[in-house]
């Protein structure tokens, strides 16, 4: 099983061990646990209390003894949501911090597929800009997989936001998911054109994303930048064929 996503929702290592053992063993007391978990007895008791705390666990007292089980799986949708809840209540007081001191970044870099993910996402919540793209291939495609762009555009379509793209031919045959989107154009320049990275134009911001084995992403918040990129993109726009 992989647990990446339970350790994304903040739970060390030995709490998802402990969590996973209650889940298998069902109802029972620490010793079962310490056994299938494999962890010292301190940690396990630790893990037992965190994991009590944030209702992802319970326990009944039978005599003396602490009877644990694990809670519905489902109460991790409940955990995240009183997250959620609280981070947004936290949210206004950290936007007014960084009002007091914000400086305004010309150009920031992203590492790694979230930070690409990360621009990207930002990219597409800026109604009332097109959406222009040029460069790309199938490196970018299989990079982030096609279900991910995908979904990326879904999320572009929701907010309203036109996109005209120039795509190079070799990966046309994997387009027709993006193309028949609303709210999309798309044209295409020849192979040649393929390359390992794409530039994305919208309002005043550009991002070129590179798609290597350790990805990252250049995102630029410039307006006279952006003509200029918007311009080189309007010539390859012409050129391209439908």
């Amino acid at each position: 099983m992989d647990t990446q996503i339970l350790e994304d929702l903040g739970l060390t290592g030995a709490e998802i061990k402990t969590y996973l053992a209650l889940l298998d063993l069902g109802s029972t007391t620490a010793g079962p646990i310490l056994e299938k978990a494999g962890l010292h007895n301190s940690v396990v008791h630790r893990c037992l209390h965190t994991l009590a705390t944030k209702g992802l666990i319970s326990y009944v007292l039978e005599g003396k003894r602490k009877v644990y089980a694990a809670t519905d799986p489902e109460q991790f949708l409940r955990y995240i949501e009183e997250k959620k809840q609280s981070f947004t209540k936290l949210l206004p007081e950290l936007k007014a911090r960084q009002q007091i001191h914000k400086k305004q970044e010309e150009a920031t870099l992203y590492r790694g597929i979230r930070g690409v993910a990360q621009v990207y996402h930002f990219l597409v919540t800026q109604k009332g800009n097109e959406y222009n793209t040029y460069g790309g291939g199938e490196e970018c495609a299989k990079r982030m997989g096609l279900s991910w762009w995908i979904n990326l555009h879904t999320r572009r379509v929701e907010n309203k936001i036109h996109a005209r793209q120039l795509f190079d031919a070799s990966v046309k045959s994997q387009a027709g998911a993006i193309t028949s989107k609303p709210l999309t154009k798309v044209r295409y320049l020849s192979a040649e054109f393929a390359s390992f990275q794409e530039t994305v134009i919208v309002g005043d911001y550009v991002a070129v994303s590179v798609f290597t084995e350790n990805p990252y992403s250049f995102l630029m918040h410039d307006a006279k930048v952006a003509e200029s990129y918007r311009k080189y993109f309007e010539a390859l726009w012409k050129m391209a064929k439908q």
